[in-house]
């Protein structure tokens, strides 16, 4: 046979071979995704199913850092206009090219896809005034003024193909139009059950090595180990703490744990004088003095419920973002475990009897969350507060939450846009229509709320840096929430993956790989 027509017969014969993926990847996930449009409800749960399907202009890496997505580069070209360069050749999962003309669509869309919305993405797109088309594709973004943060706010918004500006959030969830530029594909979505997806092969990065990813929902964490163990799934995130040893030493399994940015905290009514559930002896809200604020935070023992209930899975917190992020405050030390002097601050106070107190906390929301209120309800007992724990699904406490039913809240925020003030505002801005939309206690201080605005409009980073930590420092001395601890985020796989992990606690299967 001839050099020629041997490699022609090998080229033919290789052509018949179908390239090498794994099949399936089975997922089992804490929690469920509660809407399939992705501009809809900020949450951990949808944001991280979102980044499988959709792309924003930029997105965060493992370690929350902004990188080149669908934009390719950008550039200020004034205080209050920056211009993106986009990726040429990007497919939408439809076929379709990504232009220009969907970036304008999709940044308008967020309006829409925010009606109703428990926590929404408003907050990310308010600082931008226009969104113009230079060329197919090149935009330029005009701002109300200047946005040093708008590259981190993009990384939050989904790009989605421009027909669908006008369609709502329903049609979506009903699976219609749930097209992105991502490196999966949507296939089905059962909610509290599971989200199919498959491979999109016009992927503009690296296509996927799993041909289909099932996510399976398994609330209960006992199931969600049984499954691991079982091999009825493949990966598993939010180990139970009590699990993870018994996990570390399986010789089938692997356990990945990395430093997670999400913060668990303590939200109390500060904008009533008379609180449902916080009641002295004059009837009125004690929560309102920060003395009162303070004292609690001394009489929680952090270290304890890290070590106790968490099995080390955690780190004692004295702010709300962790060392090495932009704006954590130098200045800041975590409160120390102290009972008699909180029991002194709360007579100091005018409390010396203490006073009734209901904490509402979730039950299967956050890793030992029951756990962890009940804790804290008995701490609280300690120095004179006679606090009874009441605890509830998620699906039922968010929402009576929000609607400030309860004076005293357990929660979590994660850092969504990789730097302080991603949680600084959401959580403690004076609340109004487009700000503060998590400040479930209604703090407001107009120093803190100066230096956060100054610090979003300031484009020197050494500038805007020192007012984040300004800020920090005035909301904590305020204890305007109570920090607890960051959590640790952590997952399960069988030994012949490998999964590196991620601080915003997303499971990406795009991520997953077969180990070497």
């Amino acid at each position: 046979m001839k050099i020629s027509t041997f490699a022609t017969f090998v080229a033919a014969t290789m052509a018949m071979v179908p390239v090498a993926h794994a099949a399936e990847l089975k997922v089992g996930l804490a929690a469920s995704t509660t809407s399939m449009d992705p501009q809809f409800y900020v949450n951990g749960p949808n944001s991280a199913m979102a980044r499988n399907i959709f792309d924003g202009l930029v997105n965060q890496d493992d370690k929350q850092q902004v990188q080149p997505a669908l934009a390719e580069s950008w550039k200020v070209i004034d205080d209050t206009t920056w211009e993106f360069k986009l990726r040429p050749n990007v497919k939408f999962h439809d076929g379709s090219d990504f232009t220009a003309d969907d970036v304008i669509a999709s940044i308008k869309r967020v309006a829409l896809a925010s009606q109703n919305s428990p926590s929404s993405f408003e907050a990310y797109v308010k600082d931008i005034a226009d969104v113009t088309a230079v060329d197919p594709m090149t935009v330029r973004i005009a701002t109300k003024a200047p946005t040093p943060l708008l590259p981190n706010n993009l990384s939050r918004i989904a790009m989605l193909p421009a027909e669908l500006e006008k369609t709502p959030s329903q049609d979506l969830n009903s699976g219609k139009g749930v097209i992105g530029t991502g490196p999966f594909k949507f296939v089905s979505w059962a909610p509290d059950d599971h989200v199919t997806l498959e491979r999109f092969d016009g992927y503009w990065g690296e296509t996927a090595a799993w041909d289909k990813v099932t996510f399976r929902v398994f609330k209960n964490s006992s199931a969600r180990v049984a499954a691991i163990l079982s091999g009825d799934v493949d990966l598993i995130e939010s180990i139970p703490t009590a699990d993870t040893r018994n996990l570390e030493k399986s010789e089938k399994l692997s356990v990945i744990s990395v430093p997670g940015n999400r913060i668990m905290y303590l939200h109390m009514d500060q904008g009533r004088d008379v609180s449902p559930f916080a009641v002295g002896a004059d009837g009125k809200n004690p929560l309102q003095k920060v003395e009162v604020r303070k004292a609690m935070s001394l009489a929680i023992n952090r270290e304890a419920l890290v070590d106790r209930i968490m099995d080390g899975q955690g780190l004692p917190a004295g702010q709300l973002v962790p060392e090495g992020y932009f704006g954590h405050s130098p200045d800041l030390s975590v409160d120390p475990y102290d009972a008699p002097k909180a029991k002194q601050m709360l007579a100091d106070a005018g409390y010396p009897d203490g006073f009734k107190l209901t904490f509402h906390a979730t039950n299967d929301r956050y890793p030992n969350d029951s756990k962890i209120a009940q804790a804290i309800g008995q701490m609280f007992s300690r120095i004179g507060i006679k606090t009874e724990v009441a605890t509830l699904p998620g699906s039922v406490y968010f929402t009576r939450a929000s609607a400030l039913e309860f004076s005293l809240i357990m929660g979590g925020a994660a850092v969504e846009t990789g730097e302080a003030s991603g949680v600084l505002g959401p959580l403690l801005e004076t609340y109004g229509e487009k700000a503060g939309q998590g400040n479930r206690g209604r703090y407001s201080n107009p120093e803190f709320d100066k230096a956060l605005i100054e610090a979003r409009s300031t484009l020197d980073n050494e500038k805007r840096e020192k007012l984040l930590q300004t800020a920090m420092d005035i909301a904590m001395k305020d204890d305007g929430v109570i920090p607890i601890f960051f959590l640790a985020n952590t997952w399960a796989t069988k030994k012949e993956f490998t999964y590196q992990g991620r601080s915003d606690g997303y499971t990406l299967p795009y991520y997953v790989k077969q180990a070497n």
